[in-house]
């Protein structure tokens, strides 16, 4: 099974796992808890923006819950918005207030609901550490997946603003 987290686009070989049931939803549930998962069970797991979503006394956990239920070789696509990039965009001197909210919202979420705040800002430095800490052995940092059509390939003020990382199990 290939198991994208808090994926809105249905792909044909790739079941989703969201906190909110919709449709396409295939498991509701959290990043946070893949107990509903057996160990080993999936090939691949996708998630574009949700890991900023965890709060920092359970990102251990959560990787390490990842890393449980991957396969052995199996790939961890995580796409984080950049903390380096969007600080440099922010602090532009040139960048127009309008454009200072937007960066600003997508360092903290855009905070229209329960579910849309930010609680870790990351860069690769960081990410790594944490992968590496949870088990991966492999991290390797990659412009797109192109896998899915979502936020993973946003770049509205010229450079990408995503941290794209393959982690391999």
């Amino acid at each position: 099974m290939k198991l994208h987290i808090g994926g809105q686009e249905i792909k044909e070989g790739w079941k989703i796992l969201d906190i909110q049931k919709n449709d396409g939803v295939d498991y509701v549930g959290n990043i946070s808890d893949l107990s509903q998962f057996k160990d080993e069970s999936i090939e691949e797991i996708y998630a574009s923006h949700v890991v900023e979503h965890v709060d920092q006394k359970n990102i251990k956990k959560t990787l390490k819950g990842i890393y449980r239920v991957l396969q052995n070789g199996g790939k961890f696509y995580v796409s984080v918005p950049d903390l380096d990039i969007l600080c440099r965009i922010f602090i532009e001197k040139t960048a127009p207030p309008k454009v200072k909210f937007h960066v600003m919202r997508m360092m903290f979420g855009g905070q229209i609901d329960e579910f849309d705040y930010h609680y870790f800002g990351w860069n690769f430095e960081f990410l790594n550490s944490y992968l590496l800490e949870a088990g991966f052995k492999k991290n390797e940092r990659v412009k797109t997946f192109d896998i899915f059509n979502d936020t993973s390939s946003l770049a509205p003020y010229g450079p990408l603003i995503s941290l794209n990382v393959i982690a391999h199990k």
